[in-house]
């Protein structure tokens, strides 16, 4: 029998058609959209801090510190060793890692420090770049922000607390919070009964003297969801026995005399997504706390806290939205199929650029309403736009990003919903800022509220978006049709959503038209507002002009 050659043996494993690894990319330099509106609202002198952080943000390091966070959970620990209970969570180095440059950067404090226009802006700006990489750590570092408002309503208290939440420093020791180098702060609302009903609260407080505002209480209650429980102090409600109101208080892990105050973690939330930071239930049991402005009227105290939560809400989404389709972007650029480069396929380049115009416009969205906080409360009219107009983007931007996700996790095919990339974590992470701090219907029910009981809201969204009026039929159109919705006054909840909707792509086409070269604007208005684009992305006009949408999308690819 004739001899057979033997077969050569095959390489199984070399790799080509792959992308390079998408590292080492400034976040800020490489994002067009961003640096221009951080000019034009005022806030170039943060550019160089900016220009730092995303380098920081965008470094190979700060990905795999990233991952290791999300990989090794946080674990709680009820005891020590002796059996002294402590009520502890043990977080992985990572974490402290990524909160020390985090909080180093001064990322929570610079709308506070900076002492100049545009603080609110710079901290937006920054936490959008850090959303791109670990939105986890933005939780402690968005109520530690948030925060100063509210306990600027007691001076007393805010004189010991707000020095300590402004150092930009990171100090994740469990130690009273007057040894440490700098101090977070976490909020504790919600109850099994009520969640957004806080009203629904049975957690009582009782005065340990005279009580009233800055006096002590102590605590008896349980809170559903409690988010960062390693916090130093904690914004939270509850009733006292002289009102019917809730009141305002809080409540540090550890007392004036250095020992661990009766804070005790039930249990930590198992979650979707967020899962480098730990959301937990406590029970109040005789915990000492200090009333933070007037006896009975907490819920107007702690919304000063909401609403500054709400403006990261609002820009948390956008900055998911940047890397999924920065992700997205980076595949079709360097990937081919059928001979060609993904990026130079007509049907690929429909989707992206779609995913393009929803990024901008809720990037632009978002930072405008950071712009209106700054100019808060010398600009009346900003403040009552920023009041409205961040409840409005928090809701729609929300309502987008998860289906944007998908898509840019779509255009990576398998190699999209593997782990190793960061879009399956971007996914789980879609919902929360919608969940947080209102989902869409409480957000839509405060919108109502907000121009029922106040009219000048419904001014100052129209005054905004109608800057542009003129520069397109149909945001012109779609401005009279929403100010006669604004003017109804049947079914008015059952139209909230709706209204809501069209505030929104009113403010994201006015924007749009007055900051985005005229293509791109024009393709906005016409798939948003128009009748030309479809339910699903990638259904833009065919004669829209794709590469004037992708210019702003590519550098970092290139």
């Amino acid at each position: 029998m004739p001899i057979r050659a033997p077969i050569a043996a095959q390489v199984t494993h070399e790799v080509t058609n792959q992308p390079p690894p998408l590292a080492g990319a400034n976040l800020y330099d490489t994002d067009p959209v961003l640096r221009s509106a951080v000019t034009r609202h005022g806030a170039g002198w943060a550019e160089p801090a900016l220009h730092a952080w995303g380098a920081t943000a965008g470094s190979e390091e700060m990905q795999e510190q990233a991952h290791l966070a999300n990989t090794h959970r946080p674990e709680l620990r009820s005891f020590d060793r002796y059996g002294h209970r402590i009520d502890e969570v043990a977080f992985h180095p990572a974490y402290h890692w990524i909160m020390g440059k985090v909080f180093g950067a001064g990322m929570h404090a610079i709308a506070w420090t900076a002492d100049r226009p545009g603080g609110h802006l710079a901290h937006v700006a920054m936490t959008y770049l850090m959303g791109q990489v670990e939105p986890g750590v933005l939780c402690p570092s968005t109520m530690t922000y948030a925060v100063v408002p509210a306990l600027r309503q007691q001076p007393d208290v805010a004189a010991e607390w707000v020095p300590r939440v402004t150092t930009a420093a990171y100090d994740g020791r469990s130690i009273p919070a007057a040894e440490k180098r700098g101090c977070t702060m976490g909020m504790a609302m919600t109850e099994k009964q009520g969640g957004s009903d806080v009203r629904a609260n049975t957690t009582r407080a009782t005065p340990v003297a005279a009580g009233g505002p800055g006096g002590e209480y102590r605590l008896s209650g349980h809170k559903w969801f409690c988010s960062a429980p390693m916090s130093d102090a904690f914004l939270t409600l509850a009733y006292t026995p002289g009102s019917d109101g809730l009141s305002c208080f809080l409540v540090p892990r550890w007392l004036p005399d250095g020992s661990r105050n009766r804070f005790h973690i039930q249990r930590l939330k198992d979650k979707l997504g967020d899962r480098a930071n730990a959301s937990s239930e406590i029970e109040y049991h005789d915990t000492w706390a200090r009333m933070v402005g007037e006896e009975g009227r907490g819920v107007p105290a702690i919304l000063q806290m909401v609403q500054h939560t709400r403006l990261d809400t609002a820009i948390g989404p956008a900055a998911l939205m940047r890397q999924a389709l920065v992700q997205a972007v980076h595949h079709a650029h360097h990937r081919s199929a059928f001979q060609r480069r993904l990026i130079q396929q007509p049907l690929m380049r429909a989707v992206l650029a779609d995913l393009a115009l929803e990024w901008e416009a809720a990037t632009v969205m978002a930072l405008r309403m950071a712009a209106a906080f700054d100019a808060a409360p010398a600009d009346q009219a900003e403040a009552v736009l920023g009041r409205v107009g961040v409840a409005v983007a928090k809701y729609w931007i929300n309502k987008r990003v998860p289906g944007m996700v998908v898509e840019a996790m779509e255009c990576l095919g398998g190699a999209g919903y593997v782990e190793e990339s960061i879009l399956p974590r971007l996914y789980r992470q879609a919902p929360l800022n919608g969940i947080w701090e209102g989902s869409g219907n409480v957000i839509c029910l405060d919108v109502l509220r907000a121009l029922q009981r106040e009219p000048a809201c419904a001014d100052a969204v129209l005054a905004e978006a109608g800057k542009a009026r003129g520069g397109h039929a149909l945001l012109d159109r779609w401005l009279d049709d929403l100010a006669a919705e604004m003017r109804r006054t049947d079914q008015v909840e059952l139209r909230a959503r709706r209204l809501v909707e069209r505030m929104a792509l009113a403010l994201q086409a006015s924007l749009m038209l007055r900051t985005a070269p005229s293509p791109v604007a024009e393709v906005f208005c016409r798939s948003r507002l128009g009748e030309t684009g479809g339910i699903t992305y990638g259904t833009l006009p065919p004669d829209a002009n794709f590469d004037a949408v992708l210019d702003r999308a590519l550098p970092m690819a290139a």
